[in-house]
This record gives structure tokens, C-alpha cells and sequence, in this order.
């Protein structure tokens, strides 16, 4: 049986493991006593299930920590969490739009995933984990960890799963940040904003968005989640241009000095080290990629192709050195890719233990179900200039010329008007990826993503294939 189905099939607690790691009878009577069905009364099964997550909660406690349990104590706390999560799918599966338009005042109220989640804690007792819950798992080890924020995926999945819940949750994260809104009078004047690990700046008819971890070889990480979406939110705020660009910055590595890269990935390091969290994940894709992918919305109107508008413009990917990981994925939600002819894709998922973004998505329909396939789960390279490198890039250009061929390419753009620019791109999109697509995709990625993240698995293929435990931070 996989981790993720043992995670959700278990449909009772086994009482000998539990007191087998030395647990007082009566309180684990109590807890396995408690364990709820949900009766489909919401009030009712707020009480129910709020006071078995609340017994489960007080047994663990009573347990060591994870980096000094035994085994048998280690099986303990595994069955306790296995019986809570699965009762949490069960309230959620029950009571899910009762909890969400409570969370939405009735669904008029657009809130952002991370403080969905928070207010949901506060709503429904023991349903998601508290911000001091996840604080202090936050200070350990990814191996470290119990996994407290898989509630957060089981309650995401279940938000996203339904079309009408799901639609709002993802509106909420197209509008704009209130971040950029207020930057946006410093761009317009200025025409630069730095925003430490990325920059945005006009050129002319474009808005170039420059990813700048450069220590980490222009790798995401949670130090620029937020820098990246601000950042690509004022390119499209941004009145006095017409498309964007996203690119990498020129990093200082030895190995690669004075060159740009386009993006590294996720930053393993941090993952190991438990300084990815597992809403990164949810807020990045939801975020600024599908940003990119199919614009800013409007409060006041549906971000859905057919029934609605959002606020868009034509975006170029500029590809120089490689683009791993997150770097790829990106490049399929662009409308036009430039790459140096010595530059390269590759998706190390399968070496990660995650799921790459989006890119189960939308990469087949570049390369095919096959090649996605080996990219994905086989770790294929794709040379940029290469039979199926072209099928995701359009323009090869020499290492020291993409600068050169991305401004070329916004002058061919915008010399002859935008007018139609957004109606075909709208028009790709809502035959290959309508929103409604994105939202059940993005459901089942929420769920998965949570249990791959704090999986044994991803620790041992970082150690193994990143020499994650001799790396510093």
C-alpha cells in the first residue's frame, strides 16, 4: 500500500500500537471512542470532530519528539495522524462549502490561499494546522517533521476539487497583490523596482522581470516567492508597456561567472532544511505561474475564458545557460521562448520526489505524451537546440545574443499592435487549458504535493542524488 493511500484507507486506530509505545489506556479508549462519522449536521460535526482531533492531538504530545522516538513509538504517532487525516477528509468531503463560504462571507470575500488556511484553523478548531503548529515544525529538518501541514493539503484539495468553491479560491489568487498596487506609482515614475531577489523594469514597449537569488544559482525558494508574484504582478499592472519578459540575472558562481541563468529550480538545500513550506507550492502555481499563464483577474468579474476576462499580456521567456525544475515549467506557460544554443530544460522530478508544477499539465501538449513522460518520471535533458527543444522554444540564438534576439522579438510584437495579441492567446488557452482544467489539476496536485513533500522518499533521493546532508544553507 502507497504512503498516500495508507494515509487516507485507514478506517480505524489500532489500540495494541497505541499502547504498545506506552500510552495510558483510558486516554486512548477515549480518543478511539471519539473518532467521528460525519452525521451531516455542520454544528454537530464541528463538536464531534473537533474533540477527537483534540484527544488525537493531546496523545501525540505525550509522545517524544520525532528525531528521538523509537519505532514503536514512531508507529504510534503514524496511526494517530493516519486516523485524523482521514477524518478530516471526511469532514471535508461533508461540509466543505459550509466551511468555505464561512471563510468567504458567503463567497463575496476573495482570501489568499496562506491565510485561508489560518482562518480556517480559527474557524474549525484541529481542521488545519495553527500558525504556531507550523511555526514550529518550521524549525527543523524536512526529516524532522510529522507533516502537520498535509491538513493544509487535504483542505486545499477539497477547496479546489469543487467548481464552484475551487473557481473562487482560484480568482482570489489572480488579483493583483496589494503589494504591487502600492509599488505601482514607484514603477510608473521610475520605471524600476527592486525587490531584493527580483527586479522588474521597463524597456521601451516591455516589463522585464529579472529572477536575482543569484547565490542559489537563480533558484526559487520561499526568500522569493513573493518578490517573483509582486514583481510579475507589476509588469502587467504596468500601463506604459505592452509585453513582458522574464529572465534570469547574471550570477558571480565561478563555474558560470558573468553569465545569466534562467532558473535553477526549487532550491533543494532549503527543502532539506525545511525551509521550503508546503503552501509554496500551492501559492506559486496559483500565483505568479498562472499569472503569467492566463493573467490578472478582476474582483468583479469571473477569470474564467468563457464566462469572463482577465487582465493579460504576451509573455517571453528568455532561456540562457539552463532552466531546471520550476525554470522549465515556466517556460510552458509563455507565449514565446528565446534560448542560447548551448542552453538546456530538464524536469529532475523523479530525483526531487515531488511533482514538478504544472508541467504533467501542459508539457505534453509540446513535446507529447512520451517525451513528458521521460522528462518527468526518467529525468530525459532537452537541449534547447535540439528536434524537441524547438517544440518548446522558438527562437536558438548564440550564448551571447538572446539579450539582442528578446528585444528583436518585443519590437516584431508590438510594431504591428497588440489588438489581436489577446484574443489568440485566449483562444489557445481555452482549447487546451480552460480554467475549470487548471482548477481540477490543481486539486489533485494540492493532495499529492502535500504527502510527496513530507515523504521519507524526498529525503533519501535528496540525499542520494543532491548530497543534500553535506550542503550548507
Amino acid at each position: 500500500m502507497s504512503v498516500i493511500t495508507a494515509g487516507f484507507a485507514r478506517g480505524s486506530i489500532d489500540k495494541d500500537v497505541l499502547l504498545a509505545a506506552g500510552l495510558d489506556p483510558a486516554s486512548v479508549q477515549a480518543c478511539i471512542a471519539a473518532r467521528p462519522v460525519a452525521a451531516g449536521v455542520y454544528e454537530a460535526d464541528v463538536a464531534a470532530f473537533g474533540r477527537f482531533w483534540r484527544l488525537e492531538k493531546e496523545l501525540r504530545s505525550r509522545l517524544p519528539t520525532r528525531p528521538v522516538r523509537t519505532a514503536v513509538e514512531q508507529a504510534a504517532v503514524a496511526a494517530l495522524l493516519a486516523a485524523a487525516r482521514e477524518s478530516r477528509r471526511q469532514f471535508m468531503a461533508a461540509h466543505v462549502e459550509r466551511v468555505y463560504r464561512g471563510l468567504t462571507g458567503d463567497m463575496r470575500r476573495f482570501v489568499r490561499v496562506e491565510r485561508l488556511v489560518v482562518e480556517a484553523a480559527a474557524l474549525v478548531p484541529g481542521l488545519c494546522p495553527t500558525p504556531a503548529e507550523v511555526a514550529a515544525e518550521a524549525a527543523n529538518r524536512q526529516a524532522d517533521k510529522d507533516g502537520v501541514e498535509i491538513d493544509q493539503g487535504i483542505f486545499c484539495h477539497a477547496v479546489l476539487a469543487r467548481p464552484d468553491t475551487g473557481t473562487h479560491l482560484c480568482h482570489a489568487m489572480l488579483l493583483p497583490r496589494h503589494e504591487a498596487r502600492a509599488l505601482l506609482p514607484e514603477l510608473i515614475a521610475k520605471g524600476r523596482v527592486d525587490l531584493g531577489g527580483t527586479e522588474v523594469h521597463r524597456d521601451g514597449k516591455a516589463s522585464y522581470v529579472t529572477l536575482k537569488n543569484l547565490r542559489y544559482l537563480n533558484a526559487e525558494d520561499d526568500d522569493v516567492l513573493d518578490p517573483l508574484e509582486i514583481a510579475v504582478d507589476l509588469a502587467l499592472l504596468d500601463p506604459a508597456t505592452e509585453v513582458c519578459v522574464m529572465r534570469g540575472g547574471v550570477v558571480e558562481n565561478p563555474k558560470y561567472k558573468g553569465r545569466r541563468i534562467f532558473q535553477a529550480g526549487i532550491n533543494l538545500t532549503h527543502i532539506y532544511y525545511g525551509k521550503i513550506p508546503y503552501l509554496w507550492f500551492v501559492r506559486r502555481d496559483l500565483g505568479w505561474v498562472n499569472k503569467i499563464m492566463r493573467g490578472q483577474a478582476f474582483e468583479h468579474i469571473s477569470p474564467d475564458e468563457v464566462m469572463g476576462e482577465t487582465h493579460e499580456k504576451l509573455w517571453i521567456g528568455q532561456v540562457d545557460t539552463f532552466a531546471i525544475g520550476g525554470g522549465c515549467q515556466a517556460l510552458l506557460a509563455m507565449d514565446y521562448n528565446v534560448a542560447a544554443s548551448d542552453a538546456y530544460l530538464t524536469l529532475p522530478a523523479r530525483k526531487e520526489g515531488i511533482i514538478p508544477g504544472m508541467a504533467n499539465l501542459r508539457l505534453w501538449r509540446f513535446v507529447g505524451d512520451r517525451v513528458a513522460r521521460q522528462a518527468i518520471m526518467y529525468e530525459r535533458r532537452i537541449d534547447c537546440d535540439s528536434d524537441v527543444g524547438r517544440q518548446i522554444i522558438d527562437r536558438i540564438v548564440a550564448p551571447d545574443a538572446t539579450d539582442a534576439a528578446v528585444r528583436e522579438v518585443v519590437e516584431g510584437l508590438t510594431s504591428a499592435g497588440m489588438v489581436s495579441a489577446r484574443a489568440n492567446r485566449l483562444g489557445f488557452r481555452v482549447s487546451e487549458e480552460p480554467l475549470d482544467l487548471f482548477r481540477r489539476y490543481a486539486a489533485i496536485y494540492a493532495r499529492e504535493q502535500a504527502w510527496c513533500h513530507f515523504s521519507p522518499a524526498l529525503i533519501a533521493n535528496l540525499e542520494r542524488h543532491w548530497n543534500a546532508a553535506n550542503r550548507k544553507m
